[in-house]
């Protein structure tokens, strides 16, 4: 056996630092890596060293193996736990690793390259006699090939990178219409995400659920499972929300999946921690979809079941010690469920947020845990995933759990980038998730093709907006004041003070007026509309606008409270209330200029995101429809497809493909084609 004394983690964000939270209690010392944006992140300041491999894209730092060799070797490491995503499942690191004589805190290369096909690994578990849904994952990967396993297997189809997961290189296919166009896509995805364009096909398997089986392994012919987790409510493919135990399991079906996650482990050999993951169908069959060979991101749920620290597990295999456990030692106890908070807008097509963090306020709870990568002041960039952190409660029973991580999700407050917590609220509270009936299916049923849409705005939230407002212009003109007695605060020769603010929240313009005769109370009126009565706002604290305090306001009769924190002149807002939970950012514009260009307008196509330019399909000169598609832009691991809003002809063309834009760069010009009815 081999006593590790120092890791490095060969990754970033929230997995970086929540392993070294297990390897400094166990007493090991802990090297991070960092690329130039991530020099003042979380986990660089919590590593007891840390060493710079490159410049922000990837490919120049997180997946140069070299370059964490390289700062292994400086900093004397001698064992290197790569997280997940990265070169988590990159066998070549895996081989490089132990060439280097470091200890890989991680399945043997061979398993890594076995599984990490997803082509290879379904033709190893056909032999182990796994059960697999029916598909094409042979060599020939021509089109004509490709097309004729299509109509032997039948729509609908799923096309899958053979190479990766996590849903790049992943298209539902419903027909041969689209099959061309989603070969395309999916080769360049999995292409740019895993180095290699090699796709499989499957049958798709209607309304399933994603259920999978951790797996430990040691080196001396122990095996075990440690129970299930339900990841089946995903959007795009990509997981949004984990629990274990999966709801509808009994007794025998965990049994069964369990064994054959074990026999998957066996046939291959497989050292570590590992997930076997399936799709449960509505009449209780299961079939294996892939088996990642890493420390999974929905981990946590497993180990506040089973009470188990899994990352502490794989040093200790690692290192050459046995498990210490039979199955039979394996219990399950009481319910845990995972969201995953991303910088991501869901009004806005899921798009990648990024900027600066105004202010992270994770609620404070019994039974909550946050593992995350972020502080405040940091800025969110475009060339990372957009997980900014997990939120895993736990309960006796899944209703409890349920309940504490809304409220838990509630009470947090992530301010500046657009984040997708309000989506997650909507979703644990929809009555398909409460009663444990969710599928694969259930975030495209909720919410349909046009995808999730934040309920509209109150009149009574942004009278609240403008208070919040008010309450900081005093707060900023009493900072420059020598003293003024609380009593002279809202004092005017003339009546209650009466300040106008012009709010823009998200597309929308609301102009009203904010009264006060004294401190503490308010009134806001809309101008324009006389409809609206006066709304009438009351605070209840020590009246600061800043994300350390929770302000608590009467509006019209309804109790709610507040976090708020103004950043470059836009306030930022964290409400809560009996009937909702949601983040705003508005801006004065009676006192604010906006220079920029927001978002594409008729024919200035500009960039809806920070990313990198994969394709661009056209060219000045050519004429196009509206619809036709311009370019895609790669932001945080996933593509995106720009389409034309106009019929016209390209009149500009300001990107190449390679280059790297910023969110409203104006990329295409194309002059309107006019109207014929009114030339």
């Amino acid at each position: 056996m081999s006593s590790i004394r120092k890791i490095l983690i060969a990754n970033r964000g929230e997995i970086a630092v929540r392993v070294m939270r297990t390897a400094q209690r166990l007493g090991i010392s802990t090297v991070a890596v960092y690329s130039d944006a991530d020099a003042q992140a979380p986990h660089v300041a919590c590593a007891d060293e840390a060493v710079r491999i490159g410049p922000g894209p990837v490919g120049e730092s997180y997946l140069v193996i070299d370059n964490i060799l390289d700062a292994a070797r400086q900093t004397n490491a001698d064992a290197i736990h790569p997280g997940y995503g990265f070169l988590s499942e990159n066998a070549d690191f895996a081989t490089a690793v132990q060439k280097a004589g470091l200890i890989f805190i991680g399945p043997d290369a061979d398993a890594i390259s076995l599984m990490g096909n997803k082509a290879a690994a379904k033709r190893r578990m056909i032999e182990a006699g796994v059960p697999c849904v029916p598909g094409y994952e042979d060599a020939d990967q021509s089109d004509e090939r490709l097309i004729k396993a299509a109509l032997e297997i039948g729509f609908p189809i799923m096309v899958k990178a053979a190479a990766g997961g996590g849903g790049r290189g992943m298209r539902l296919v419903q027909d041969m219409d689209a099959l061309k166009n989603a070969l395309v896509t999916a080769r360049s995805e999995a292409a740019n995400a895993f180095g290699s364009d090699e796709l499989i096909l499957e049958k798709a398997i209607i309304y399933p659920r994603h259920v999978e089986i951790q797996i430990f392994a040691d080196r001396h012919g122990h095996v075990v499972h440690l129970g299930e987790r339900d990841c089946s409510v995903q959007r795009r493919h990509q997981k949004v929300i984990e629990e274990s135990p999966c709801s509808i399991m009994t007794p025998e079906l965990r049994a069964d999946m369990g064994a054959a996650a074990v026999e998957a482990a066996r046939n291959i050999n497989y050292v570590g921690a590992g997930t076997v993951e399936f799709l449960l169908d509505q009449t209780g069959a299961y079939y294996f979809l892939e088996m990642n060979t890493r420390l999974q991101v929905e981990h946590p749920v497993t180990e506040m079941v089973t009470g188990l620290d899994l990352v502490e597990l794989q040093i200790r295999v690692a290192q050459g010690e046995p498990l210490g456990m039979q199955q039979e030692d394996v219990s399950l106890k009481g319910h845990a469920i995972e969201v995953r908070l991303y910088a991501e807008d869901p009004n806005n097509d899921f798009m990648p947020a990024t900027g600066k963090i105004a202010a992270w306020r994770p609620a404070d709870m019994a039974h909550i845990r946050f593992d995350a990568g972020v502080v405040e002041g940091q800025e969110i960039s475009p060339f990372y995933d957009p997980m900014v952190a997990k939120v895993i409660a736990y309960g006796d029973d899944r209703e409890t759990a349920r309940k504490r991580l809304v409220e838990a999700l509630r009470q947090t407050a992530l301010l500046g980038p657009a984040t997708n917590r309000d989506f997650l609220v909507t979703c644990l509270e929809k009555e398909v998730f409460i009663k444990g009936e969710a599928t694969t299916a259930f975030i495209g049923e909720i919410f349909g093709e046009t995808g999730y849409t934040a309920d509209p705005i109150n009149h009574e939230t942004v009278a609240l907006q403008a208070v919040l407002h008010f309450i900081h212009d005093r707060q900023q003109a009493l900072a420059r004041a020598i003293c003024v007695p609380d009593a002279l605060k809202n004092f005017s020769t003339v009546g209650a003070v009466q300040t106008p603010y012009s709010l823009l929240i998200g597309e929308d313009t609301y102009d009203l007026i904010v009264s006060s005769a004294k401190a503490g109370s308010y009134q806001v009126d809309f101008n324009g509309e006389e409809d609206l009565p006066t709304i009438h706002v009351e605070t209840h604290d020590n009246e600061q606008v800043h994300a350390d305090v929770t302000l608590s306001f009467n509006v019209n009769n309804q109790i709610c409270k507040s976090r708020a924190v103004v950043d470059a002149n836009v306030l930022y807002h964290a409400l809560q209330s009996s009937n909702q939970a949601l983040f705003l950012s508005s801006t004065n514009q009676l006192i604010v200029t906006d220079d920029g260009v927001d978002g594409s307008a008729g024919g200035m196509v500009t960039a809806p995101l920070h990313g990198r330019v994969i394709d661009v399909f056209v060219q000045v000169g050519d004429k196009v429809e509206e619809g036709q598609k311009l370019a895609i832009v790669e932001a945080m691991k996933m593509q995106h497809e720009i389409f034309s809003e106009v019929d016209g002809d390209v009149v500009d063309v300001r990107i190449i493909s390679d280059q790297q834009v910023s969110v409203n760069d104006l990329m295409i010009e194309i002059a309107e084609k006019e109207d014929e009815e009114n030339s």
